[in-house]
């Protein structure tokens, strides 16, 4: 138990549903902090859905406040007037989003309430009046997940802001035992997961793919018409598309890959631009913890997860070349690809480990 805090309460502004899982990487990582932050301390994992529900997942209390208005009809951008007196039970409140209207108003509370309030920003966003001025200062610390995306967000230099990082369950996300030099040796499945997006550059890796080579490609295709234009690219070539996994069929794919990547871009296949493609690189740290060497891009946030020549590869971005290079040197050093995986899964444990990111908030928190 921690002296300094009687409760921690952490809001996202999504629609959470227990029984039909947890939506997103966003939400995901606010849920598995908060789930672990509640064995250190009281802590409450609050978001919106249809109907009013409060419910506990082992030591956390999950708070789902109903029939939210979606501010300017946008479903990432739920408020409820029912978040006010939740606020008053806290002493120290986490948003997991800072420019929508649900961060702007715990901002609001909390600064008339002499209450502390944090914020990370894990993408997205939508209509807050954090357009029209900063509230950056409503907040007493901003906690990005990552130095690249203290970088991005113009917080550098501000006294206020702090890198926690993210986590891995490493229990659940672990190597497979006994795995034998003979079994890596014919391994040659190659491994992405994510969502089915252009600027996740998942074209580039099937063109990078050798023939004797294989890839399976987990995800949910979010762009239509850019996956139709993955299958095509996959013709003739041994690619396999994953849609619905959970935990223990992913946890498995890993444990069977050769290796993870993440192939993400600045400028997808269509020339558009997306200035924070990685705020972390979640798959490439779980992938890690199953002592997986990985490939990743020189982009956004991703060299500060692998180091390259140490835990795996960081290529150049939109280069097939670069990327078939990679796959084939690990897929004929499989005692060198051995070793990467093994640094990888010791950085995991070292660094990215969810107890050490509940230590590091409950240190901003009280400090603060």
């Amino acid at each position: 138990m921690n002296p300094i805090l009687e409760r921690v309460i952490h809001i996202v502004p999504s629609i959470f549903s227990p029984e039909e899982g947890i939506a997103g990487g966003a939400e995901r990582y606010a849920f598995e902090l908060a789930r672990h932050m509640a064995s250190q301390v009281p802590t409450t994992f609050l978001s919106f859905s249809n109907e009013d529900r409060r419910e506990s997942i082992g030591a956390l209390e999950v708070r789902v406040i109903g029939k939210p208005w979606f501010v300017r009809g946008q479903r990432t951008n739920p408020i409820s007037l029912s978040l006010i007196p939740e606020l008053r039970k806290a002493d120290a409140i986490h948003c997991h989003q800072q420019h929508v209207l649900s961060s702007s108003l715990a901002a609001f509370v909390s600064r008339l309430t002499c209450k502390k309030i944090f914020v990370s920003d894990l993408g997205g966003g939508g209509w807050d009046i954090s357009g029209y001025f900063s509230t950056d200062r409503w907040y007493d610390g901003h906690l990005h997940i990552s130095e690249y995306s203290r970088k991005v967000f113009l917080h550098a230099n501000n006294p206020k802001t702090h890198v926690i990082y993210g986590g891995v369950d490493t229990d659940k996300f672990s190597p497979k035992e006994q795995r034998s030099e003979a079994r890596d040796q014919r391994s040659e499945k190659v491994l992405f997961v994510g969502r089915l997006l252009p600027h996740k550059g998942i074209n580039y890796l099937i063109e990078a793919l050798p023939p004797e080579m294989s890839l399976e490609i987990i995800g949910q295709p979010y762009d239509q018409s850019y996956y139709e234009e993955l299958k095509k690219i996959s013709e003739g070539k041994r690619v396999k598309f994953r849609h619905d996994c959970d935990d223990e069929a992913l946890v498995k794919a890993y444990r069977d890959a050769m290796c993870i990547v993440l192939p993400s871009v600045y400028k997808d296949m269509y020339g558009t631009e997306t200035k924070v493609p990685e705020l972390l690189g979640q798959t490439l740290l779980e992938g890690m913890a199953c002592g997986l060497p990985t490939i990743c891009t020189d982009v956004a946030s991703m060299p500060e997860i692998v180091v390259d020549g140490a835990t795996g590869f960081v290529v150049p971005p939109n280069d097939p070349q670069a990327l078939g290079e990679k796959l084939t040197w690990l897929r004929d050093h499989p005692a060198e690809a051995r070793a990467m995986g093994a640094a990888g899964r010791r950085r995991v444990v070292d660094k990215f480990t969810w107890p050490q990111v509940v230590k590091r908030c409950l240190e901003i928190y009280a400090a603060a």
